[in-house]
């Protein structure tokens, strides 16, 4: 974010303090992601897996659910502005803050054509039936 540094007056010499610039690289560099991972649920149904993600405050046409490689991609953003005027209409503040998720799940064993999403409420549910399992042939050969 931002330090607030109380006005003291001052000259240049005084105010530079080289350390303060370690200090705030090392809080940027640990902090990560304001908005960090997506909570996301997966329950085995027996036929199927049920995935939930909780995605609050995400636009679904700001949702995109990619399948590559038997890799399933849940990517999201977020884009937030408030403003803050006073009684003439002058800005008292004004922020922005815009943040984005991914997280990938490995489908191996999902029939990856038969996925289904849907989004309310803020919770992303994913409907992956599984493959079914190829149950061992036995024959007998003829023999000539």
């Amino acid at each position: 974010m931002f330090e607030l540094t109380p006005f003291v007056k001052r000259n240049h010499v005084t105010t530079y303090d080289p350390f303060r610039l370690f200090d705030e690289m090392e809080r940027s560099f640990f902090k990560g992601s304001e908005l960090g991972d997506f909570r996301a649920d997966i329950r085995d149904t027996g036929d199927a897996y049920e995935l939930e993600a909780d995605l609050p405050g995400v636009k679904k046409e700001d949702i995109k659910v990619d399948l590559d490689n038997n890799y399933l991609t849940i990517s999201a953003e977020r884009h937030a502005e408030k403003d803050e005027k006073d009684k003439k209409g002058n800005y008292v503040r004004r922020e922005r803050s815009y943040g984005s998720y991914s997280r990938s799940f490995d489908v191996t064993g999902v029939q990856t054509e038969q996925i289904t999403a849907e989004y309310t409420d803020g919770v992303l549910k994913l409907h992956l039936p599984k493959k079914q399992e190829a149950l061992p042939t036995t024959r007998r050969l003829e023999i000539r």
